[in-house]
């Protein structure tokens, strides 16, 4: 069986964005030279996840908002009372989760016709990393 790791780092500009990364964990894929195997794609901090779906600006917008309606900002958050201000932000990342799998079909992600790897982030304008780790033959 073959492994394969490597990194994406994210700096985004806002504090809360969506970045498609499906192109970059396609090229982990290809570098790896597994042909059948699965991808493992996970967010390495508490308040950022990954997920799968459609590419539409417009659907990535209500995202957004049913995440925000779900988990608001909020000043009263408990966890602020350690001096964060970013309770919300863990709420969101708990909401979309932290990681996803992606089936490896003759050396390519298996994902549907209109599905893409899109990794989210809900306290950002600072740094932070996302695994790709592939393992198959």
């Amino acid at each position: 069986m073959k492994f394969a790791t490597e990194y994406l780092w994210f700096n985004t500009k806002k504090h809360r964005e969506y970045i498609n990364i499906t192109g970059e964990v396609e090229a982990v894929v290809r570098k790896s030279g597994v042909k059948e195997g699965m991808v493992l794609v996970s967010a390495m901090h508490i308040t950022a996840g990954v997920y799968v779906n459609d590419a539409e600006s417009g659907l990535i917008a209500d995202i957004d908002e049913w995440l925000e309606g779900l988990a608001p900002f909020r000043e009263d958050y408990r966890h602020h009372q350690t001096g964060e201000t970013n309770g919300d932000s863990h709420l969101k990342s708990l909401i979309v989760h932290h990681e996803v799998i992606v089936p490896i079909t003759e050396g390519k992600l298996d994902l549907g016709p209109w599905q893409q790897v899109y990794y989210a982030e809900f306290d950002g304008q600072r740094r932070k990393r996302l695994i790709i780790k592939v393992m198959g033959e």
